[in-house]
């Protein structure tokens, strides 16, 4: 009895070290295509603004399935829905490395962006319920998203690195020995699931059609309207068929006996609030590195390995930023945390961009990379902390997949928005002039920039902490108001 018990939290702690090494596949796989983004363009025939496909296939994929992912989470359990996970994101990284054509590669890409969208409310739900509210959660958040934030910095160098040495491919495969590995350990270090509630089969499947189809057309267009032109149907058409689809799910979701977005939870007011921000703020984080990754290559000429290096201090000081997550929470509170986030994020993209210049410096940019590294590394954690604030522990999965798919789809369409913005007037057919290119990313990384103070003025005016209730002193000597406060920070 005494020998179980001792090894309890060496069991825990193994199973947190697995469930960020989920984070970790999620963070490698986004961080990884960006430096072997040129190479891809070049080996399968990507126009300029076709390229942003490779990301948001997989963001579209992500966010639009992320509400169905979450509530089989609450219906089916965590554990069962993260290895089907795991094995949709191993083999479809096996297909993706494996593609000869942009068709086939965006079409994997989907699907692997289908295979985040149950591991990580599956991943984040497994938290939630295996770590206590309050200081306990908010250190496990805090290494969650620190193992996150170093998926983002080894994506970047294993990016450049095997670009480099093996070609692009190797940047998909490297997923499949990830995902082996996470498929055997959790086998040991999972908690068995409850079993699955009555009614599994209701999953509200004309729901998530309905949210994936509309995400889709809507960047769609956005992506088209360089090329088709702003008022075609190609481009303003699809946005207008996409957005009535969007109108369309919210009134499915209205009325349906189990909707995969839950409107009363939005009445929840940290909930709505967070859904908001995060869908400004991962649409500048999506912009931001592909910006970055256009002027490292194109513009200074950097390799896919030096771009990769080029990359490591902003990924490092996100990774350092997220360690600091839960103690500035438990100190200053979810409200003054977020708003100051947004502000040093959006600060430091902008700063970031117009840092930029013909035949610049890569040191000239570090004050800008300073600020949005460490804005994006608490601000990423402190979004999906916000979700979880104030839902029962059986809405967990489907609380945080309705913040993370507006996270998915801001990313996807502030994608689309700002490349397009970046190349306007632009002729890539041509060969372009290095000042136009860099004009264009300036611009849009600024407008990036303002996005994220956009967010930061939501949270706040709209965003309160709640008050703590009278204190009551428990017999392990914390308190209710303690309890309290770390459940609202968590």
């Amino acid at each position: 009895m005494t020998d179980t018990l001792s090894r309890a939290p060496v069991r825990l702690g193994w199973r947190l070290v697995l469930l960020g090494f989920s984070q970790l596949i999620i963070a490698v796989d986004y961080n990884i295509v960006y430096v072997a983004l040129p190479e891809i363009g070049t080996d399968l025939g990507f126009s300029a603004q076709s390229l942003q496909w490779v990301v948001s296939a997989y963001a579209v994929g992500y966010g639009g399935l992320l509400l169905l992912g979450g509530r089989m989470v609450d219906r089916l359990g965590a554990r069962r829905v993260w290895f089907a996970a795991i094995v949709i994101y191993g083999l479809s990284s096996l297909v993706a490395g494996f593609a000869n054509s942009p068709g086939t590669l965006i079409a994997a890409r989907a699907v692997q962006g289908a295979g985040g969208a149950l591991l990580f409310p599956a991943t984040l739900t497994l938290i939630f319920i295996g770590f206590p509210e309050g200081p306990k959660r908010n250190q496990a958040l805090s290494v969650w998203g620190a193992i996150g934030g170093g998926g983002l910095a080894a994506g970047a160098l294993l990016g450049g690195l095997f670009t480099d040495w093996w070609g692009w491919e190797s940047v998909l495969f490297v997923n499949v020995p990830l995902t082996a590995l996470a498929f055997m350990a959790g086998i040991k270090l999972l908690p068995a699931d409850a079993p699955a509630q009555k009614g599994i089969r209701d999953f509200d499947v004309p729901g998530a059609l309905l949210a994936t189809a509309g995400a889709t057309l809507i960047v769609f267009g956005l992506a088209s309207g360089p090329d088709s032109g702003w008022t075609s149907f190609q481009s303003a058409g699809t946005e207008a068929i996409g957005a009535v689809l969007l109108v369309v799910f919210f009134l499915v979701e209205a009325r349906t006996r189990s909707p995969l977005m839950p409107l009363r939870l939005v009445r929840t007011r940290t909930l709505a609030v967070t859904m908001a921000v995060a869908f400004l703020f991962m649409a500048t984080l999506s912009t931001g590195y592909y910006l970055f990754t256009t002027y490292l290559q194109p513009v200074l000429g950097y390799s896919p390995i030096k771009a990769g290096l080029a990359f490591l201090p902003l990924c490092a000081f996100s990774m350092a930023a997220g360690q600091l997550t839960g103690p500035l929470l438990n100190k200053f509170g979810l409200r003054k945390v977020f708003t100051g986030t947004l502000l040093v994020n959006g600060a430091g993209v902008a700063a970031t961009a117009l840092g930029m210049s013909v035949g610049g410096s890569f040191w000239a940019l570090m004050p800008g990379i300073l600020l949005w590294g460490f804005g994006g590394g608490v601000g990423f954690t402190v979004t999906f902390a916000a979700a979880g604030m104030g839902i029962s522990p059986m809405e967990q999965g489907v609380a945080s997949s309705m913040a993370s798919t507006l996270a998915q789809i801001g990313g996807a369409v502030g994608l689309a928005a700002l490349v397009a913005v970046a190349n306007h007037g632009i002729d890539y057919d041509a060969a372009p002039a290095v000042t136009d290119i860099v004009d264009g990313l300036q611009l849009a990384g600024v407008i990036a920039g303002i996005v994220v103070a956009v967010g930061a003025v939501i949270t706040f005016v709209f965003l309160k902490d709640p008050e703590p209730p009278t204190a009551v002193v428990a017999e392990s000597g914390v308190t209710e108001a303690d309890q309290t406060t770390g459940a609202a920070t968590a």
